[in-house]
């Protein structure tokens, strides 16, 4: 555990946020693309797998170093991605079950060879979840550069190599991820591009394992990328979001790490695990104001929308109430029982229309304006239409098509009410008998009396109907 300090300093801290960013940014790379292939949990089980390589690097060599216990590591990492490939192709599963089935069996494998060098190796099962990484100061190399940690030279080695592997092969990447059979019939295997992938995330796993442990390793391969993933849907913008994810992780992470244990006077808490923690509060402010896939952005969307069709819903049946009676407003309480909302919805609906100059009050009761006359006729009018297109052309019996055409009626335009009036012949009353109200276009956009308009489209209607005839 690192002691609470006051102050940062380059000496400590600055190498524990460098290895934490560069193992972030490793990791974070290769994510993004095991997101897209659903393969994200493939780093948890090559963290867990290459137990066992380290017991045989360790039985080999007699000798906890660094470079034996790399390459056993490695080895068995390569192995695990390559038999859960096999599995899933052999044995025609999924990738959750061959990856289940492999590093379960290679982890026990694994516990059974440390259980015999129990008595001769000292093995921390801590450092193994959580890692090292604030010790990772103490062991340095020398370097033209100066004296670096070792940890920062082999992180900064594999994200040079992942970061070159993405940019000469984005093309093949992106391809094949996304249709496999496209990318064979383009002239370049995907299963070539996938098991290089598979043994890049191997050695990044385990690289990453010895300095910052399980956890941390196993959240920067899954939750920038998926967190990238929510606020966009294009590769590139992905994956440039997923690493400033990845580094704005590990960065807070090690700040939290000292100052949010201090604030309630305990003593520092994990580095590692503070990132990872980080990047999960990352995950969830996407998920939750994610521009497209956030929830409450979703919410407030499906809310405006609701909204706005209560709108077309009160000027609509305001609309239809004149067309019956003499009388063409309508209060509160009838607008709340036909059109079955509550009163804070139709109060926020009217409050509206009324802001917008749609509709006005008279008392208790609320009358339509021009202007929200001539949106209550396009609205009827659309609706109208539909029905008549789902009879005519559809084939629909007239008892089942008004609940259809009252969901279509809130998202015609213009340009599809002239192409399902032309679809329909140009009718003038509808399968029930009611009559199709005239196109009112927006008077202000051509500058015209909406009578004007009325009349400029039947006069685009007429030399319509003179070119197909010459035609």
């Amino acid at each position: 555990m690192i002691e609470p300090l006051n102050t940062l300093t380059w000496e400590l801290d600055g190498w524990i946020i460098v290895a934490g960013v560069l193992c972030a940014v490793s990791c974070a790379l290769l994510g993004n693309f095991l997101v897209l292939r659903r393969m994200s949990l493939l780093g948890d089980a090559v963290t867990h797998a290459v137990l066992p390589g380290l017991a045989v690097a360790f039985f080999i060599s007699d000798s906890r170093s660094s470079v034996p216990m790399f390459l056993g590591a490695v080895i068995v990492g390569v192995l695990t991605a390559l038999f859960t490939e096999w599995i899933r192709r052999a044995g025609s599963v999924d990738e959750g079950a061959s990856m289940g089935v492999v590093f379960t069996s290679l982890f026990a494998l694994g516990l059974i060879l440390v259980v015999q060098a129990a008595d001769h190796v000292d093995l921390d099962p801590g450092c193994v979840l959580y890692g090292a990484i604030e010790l990772t100061p103490l062991d340095r190399l020398d370097t033209v550069f100066g004296s670096i940690p070792r940890a920062v030279v082999v992180l900064a080695v594999v994200m040079l190599v992942n970061l070159a592997f993405l940019l000469f092969f984005y093309k093949e990447l992106k391809v094949s991820s996304f249709d496999p059979g496209l990318s064979t019939t383009m002239g370049f295997s995907s299963t070539l591009i996938h098991y290089v992938l598979m043994v890049l995330v191997a050695v990044t796993a385990v690289a990453s394992f010895e300095s910052v442990g399980n956890i941390l390793v196993v959240a920067m391969f899954v939750v920038p990328p998926a967190a990238a993933f929510l606020l966009t849907d294009r590769l590139g913008r992905m994956i440039a979001i997923s690493t400033a994810l990845a580094i704005v992780s590990a960065v807070s992470g090690h700040i939290g790490a000292i100052a949010v244990p201090a604030g309630f006077g305990y003593r520092s808490t994990s580095t590692a695990g503070m990132m990872a923690v980080s990047a999960g509060v990352l995950l969830a402010a996407a998920a939750l104001f994610g521009p497209r896939h956030g929830i409450l952005v979703r919410l407030v969307r499906r809310r405006l929308l609701a909204l706005r069709i209560l709108c077309d819903d009160v000027c609509a049946y305001l609309f239809r109430l004149g067309e019956r009676q003499t009388v063409d407003a309508a209060g509160a309480g009838e607008l709340a029982a036909n059109l079955l909302t509550g009163k804070l919805p139709l109060h926020l609906a009217t409050t509206i229309l009324r802001i917008n100059g749609q509709v006005s009050r008279d008392g208790d009761s609320f009358r339509l304006t021009d202007s929200g006359r001539s949106r209550a006729q396009q609205l009827v009018r659309s609706h109208r239409l539909w029905e008549q297109y789902l009879v005519e052309r559809a084939g629909l019996d007239q008892e089942r098509i008004h609940d259809k055409a009252e969901r279509l009626e809130h998202f015609t335009d213009l340009e599809l009410r002239s192409r399902l009036d032309d679809e329909t012949d140009r009718p003038t009353l509808d399968p029930h008998g009611a009559e199709i109200p005239d196109e009112r276009v927006e008077a202000e956009d051509r500058g015209e009396e909406p009578a004007e308009a009325e009349s400029q489209n039947r006069n685009d209607r007429t030399a319509d109907d003179r070119m197909r005839s010459n035609e």
